[in-house]
């Protein structure tokens, strides 16, 4: 099961709307088929562990990630598929959350009187696709807050000066976080800022760079933002409200840009809950979010935030510089964000710690 999940996680960040699961099939000891869920989410895992099975499938055991699918959509069920090829025992572990399988699979495997074993490795293979089961549960995607500060939680000094907080090993791990996330959001005052790519530059990954989200409520970043060129190759999504111009709209027309409008809007500003509302039924299971202060406020405030990916550099600036949180409004212990630390490790100089909300 431990390489399953390993082969489940090789696709993180490319199979939404599905999740990314591992199979392994072994026969007499001996692995005879690998597969993992591929680019698109088709074909499946246990499509592609079959196929290279072939006819070793038959009597064989197979480990699966998250639970077979039951229901026919663009392919047939993978428990149907599992049963044909003669699987005598199937190892899961996890049942999945989709309404259309939730125990279908398991029922589907065990009416053909499979032997079935589930819980195995449970809590990594939930992690693993914690995105596909938050926009199931909560009909939004996993957010990830990515925070690069200092030992005192400064992002920039006192003038603005930011590059670099962190060293080069701490943006190469960054760089990581975009290839395994569906998508990289941040605000329109970073775009006119820093003039980002946001992309993944990693070599031999750049083609798991992230769609780029970015909440423009005035629609005022320039055309010539350069995370708004290349958009057969690495989409870019400008989140907005209605009622703009056909002037301004217009600048973007030729750019091939997905508009994404209307929604609630108090005073301005966009409401984050239908914003992520909205991205969970386009399809997007893991956003990273690469904001600044305000939209890292935004979201801990509005209690949005499900992992923090925090580096940190080994130096201190002070109170006078710019701070990676701003107020929350938090005035009793018991209403603070509470998170648990999942993994942490050294990069070059700094530190990288990844957290869960602590529920």
């Amino acid at each position: 099961m431990s390489a399953a999940l390993g082969l489940g996680r090789r696709n993180l960040g490319c199979t939404w709307p599905n999740p990314s699961v591992g199979c392994v099939i072994v026969q007499n000891g001996r692995v005879v088929g690998r597969g993992h869920t591929q680019p698109g989410g088709r074909p499946h895992a246990e499509t592609e562990a079959l196929r290279g099975a072939g006819d070793q499938a038959r009597g064989a055991t197979a480990y699966v990630t998250l639970e077979p699918c039951a229901h026919h959509g663009k392919t047939p069920p993978c428990a149907d598929a599992l049963v044909a090829a003669g699987i005598k025992r199937c190892v899961v572990a996890t049942g999945d959350p989709d309404p259309r399988v939730a125990g279908g699979g398991i029922a589907i495997l065990k009416a053909a009187g499979i032997e079935i074993t589930e819980g195995v490795l449970e809590a990594e293979a939930r992690e693993g696709n914690a995105g596909f089961f938050t926009r199931i549960k909560l009909g939004r995607p996993l957010i990830t807050l990515k925070l690069a500060t200092t030992l005192d939680g400064r992002i920039a000094t006192v003038t603005g000066e930011s590059k670099w907080i962190t060293g080069p090993e701490a943006r190469a791990a960054g760089h990581q976080l975009r290839a395994n996330h569906d998508a990289i959001m941040v605000g329109s005052g970073t775009v006119i800022a820093d003039d980002p790519e946001l992309t993944c530059r990693l070599p031999g990954l750049e083609d798991r760079s992230p769609i780029r989200v970015v909440l423009d409520t005035r629609l005022r970043i320039p055309p010539t933002a350069k995370l708004l060129a290349n958009q057969d190759r690495c989409p870019t999504w400008l989140v907005t409200k209605a009622g703009h111009s056909a002037e301004n709209l217009g600048r973007f027309g030729h750019l091939k840009v997905t508009l994404i409008d209307p929604f609630q809007v108090d005073s301005g500003t966009l409401q984050l809950r239908t914003v992520l509302k909205e991205l969970g039924d386009r399809g997007l299971t893991r956003v990273l979010v690469e904001g600044g202060a305000a939209l890292a406020t935004s979201l801990l405030r509005d209690d949005l935030v499900d992992r923090l990916a925090w580096f940190q550099a080994p130096f201190v600036i002070g109170n006078d510089g710019m701070a990676g949180i701003g107020e929350l409004g938090r005035a009793e212990l018991d209403r603070i964000s509470r998170f648990k630390l999942l993994s942490e490790q050294r990069v070059g100089p700094d530190s990288f710690a990844l957290y869960s909300r602590a529920d």
